[in-house]
């Protein structure tokens, strides 16, 4: 490989070094658009509360308890997502009845054990129409005028001359959350008539010179991209949202809930054999279903379980405000049968009969451990681990340099950027939370790092000595030691993927970051360390023979 081969890669390789290193330290030197994360830590070093819960499945036919149990963790972790816990645990103890609840960070320990201790609640929802009256019409049109005298003053502002994108934080009611009023690429159709027609009028650059009325308010736009060939442009928006006149719609609860549900099984339609839910009333929600459903005959019916949709309507992957799951009621039902039917594979319905069953019951649970792990420990801990670390790092790095001089410089150089870029997976990866195992498998790791070093300069220190020259050295060292690094790495590459798969909690964590730590130091041993050598080749540092071990 050529010189200017080998400085393009040092150059790119300084540049992902700048962007790694401001990523990981935020600080005056990193660019405005470089996205801001923190590391995610663990119940160990963050504090927090460790709960057991002990379910009561003593009433249940033992086929059914199995998935209750997973029913009741599923609706806990829906609970705990809804209060912004970052980082929770729910887990069944396995062999028990127990559930074990995880929460780092969290400072109302009371609040949350409430929350988790309530009883799931199944909820079967109504449209209601509600008409406006003469007095709510005269506030909203009170209203609709302020927010168009507000759009107007911006709008002059932008016409000055004024930062839209700046403007758009300040005044948007977009709902979207975009960054200074950006909607992205869209095509005419993706929009409402009012709205693409002004957009697509516009010049790249180009900022509407009057308002544009939707049904969703009044809107300000500029094209920041002209037409391309499929027919979609760039634009952003300020929006100023108003109110409609119309009649107010909502749901409203029903007087079925899921104390009234007997059971809930996953089932395949007969005629389709496509996978449905089936649902089966007590005598009492029959009666009830039978009312609901006659008054409903032609509208929606919508199923909640703890304020959420029971089905993924939006094909997202996650359950949230965004669904809704409403279907239409056709006719009156009697019996006190029915069936939730959709898209949905074998799994997804198990999933949604378990919920169903868990809102339903209800399954009692009780806390029988309460443990409380104080942030001022955690803190200490993660002090005490980042103490290590630091002089492990200067430890081996000592150590190379003493001992293998200035190609122990380089590998200090490499094992420096092996920790700079490791410490940005940690915030890239979201799967990763350091917890002290965690942290235990990075230090491990750093001593790792050098081992395809050492292994490669043994070998160099015996080239050298025979007479070869420096390129004929590095080359053959690295060629010749590469079977051993190989199988020492894949080795422990094995161990942790066995650790991964079987393992649970901390050891997982631990194997996680293990396994990231081992791939990584190939890469810096491999390729970093091999490019800062080829550097050397033929100039000045290659005559100074103290600088190379023999």
């Amino acid at each position: 490989m050529n010189h200017r081969k080998n400085f393009l890669f040092l150059i790119i390789l300084l540049v992902a070094t700048y962007f790694a290193f401001a990523f990981v330290y935020p600080g005056p030197w990193t660019p405005s658009w470089l996205p801001e994360r923190d590391f995610r830590y663990g119940l160990d070093l963050q504090g927090g509360a460790s709960l057991i819960y002990q379910a009561d499945l003593s009433g249940l036919p033992e086929a059914e308890r199995a998935d209750s149990l997973e029913g009741v963790r599923d609706v806990i972790e829906r609970r705990i997502d809804f209060f912004g816990i970052a980082e929770p645990r729910v887990a069944i103890r396995e062999g028990t009845q127990q559930l074990l609840v995880e929460l780092p960070g969290i400072k109302d320990i009371n609040e949350a054990l409430e929350m988790i201790g309530e009883t799931p609640v199944l909820e079967f929802k109504e449209l209601i129409e509600v008409e406006v009256t003469e007095e709510d019409l005269e506030e909203i049109e009170a209203h609709n005028q302020a927010v168009r005298q507000q759009a107007e003053e911006v709008l002059a502002r932008v016409l000055a001359g004024e930062d839209f994108a700046q403007l758009a934080q300040e005044y948007s009611d977009c709902p979207s959350g975009a960054e200074g009023g950006e909607l992205g690429s869209f095509q005419f159709e993706d929009m409402v008539p009012e709205f693409s027609e002004a957009a697509f009028n516009l010049k790249e650059g180009e900022v509407t010179s009057e308002l544009v009325e939707t049904d969703f308010g009044y809107h300000i736009i500029k094209q920041t991209r002209g037409e391309d060939d499929e027919g979609t442009i760039e634009a952003s928006h300020i929006l100023f949202a108003t109110q409609q006149s119309t009649a107010d719609v909502f749901w409203q609860n029903t007087e079925l809930t899921g104390r009234h549900l007997a059971t809930a099984r996953r089932s395949l339609d007969a005629m389709t054999g496509q996978a449905i839910v089936e649902l089966e009333f007590n005598q009492e929600g029959s009666e009830l279903f039978e009312e609901v459903t006659a008054r409903n005959v032609g509208q929606p019916l919508a199923i909640f379980l703890d304020g959420f949709s029971i089905i993924d309507t939006t094909g997202d992957g996650k359950i949230d405000e965004s669904d809704l799951y409403a279907p239409i009621v056709q006719e009156k039902i009697t019996g006190g049968k029915a069936v939730i039917s959709g898209h949905m594979s074998v799994q997804e319905a198990s999933d949604i009969a378990s919920r169903l069953r868990s809102g339903a019951l209800p399954v009692p649970i009780e806390l029988v451990s309460q443990k409380t792990v104080g942030p001022t420990l955690g803190q200490e801990s993660l002090e005490q681990s980042l103490y290590a670390a630091a002089w492990g790092l200067m430890v081996v790095i000592l150590v190379m340099i003493l001992y293998y001089r200035f190609p122990g410089f380089l590998a200090s150089i490499a094992l420096i950027l092996f920790v700079i870029f490791l410490l940005a997976l940690f915030k890239i990866i979201p799967q990763i939370t350091l917890t002290m195992a965690g942290i235990g498998g990075a230090i491990l790791s750093i001593g790792m790092a050098v081992d395809a070093n050492v292994l490669i300069f043994e070998r160099m220190k015996e080239e050298l000595k025979e007479g070869r020259s420096l390129d004929r050295s590095v080359e053959n060292s690295f060629q010749r030691a590469w079977p051993s690094i190989r199988d020492g790495n894949v080795t422990t590459l094995g161990v942790a993927a066995i650790m991964w798969l079987f393992g649970t909690g901390f050891i997982r964590g631990f194997a996680m970051i293990l396994g990231l730590g081992v791939l990584l130091s190939l890469f810096s041993a491999i390729f970093v360390t091999h490019l800062l050598l080829r550097l050397c080749y033929g100039g000045k540092l290659e005559k100074l023979k103290w600088l190379w071990p023999v």
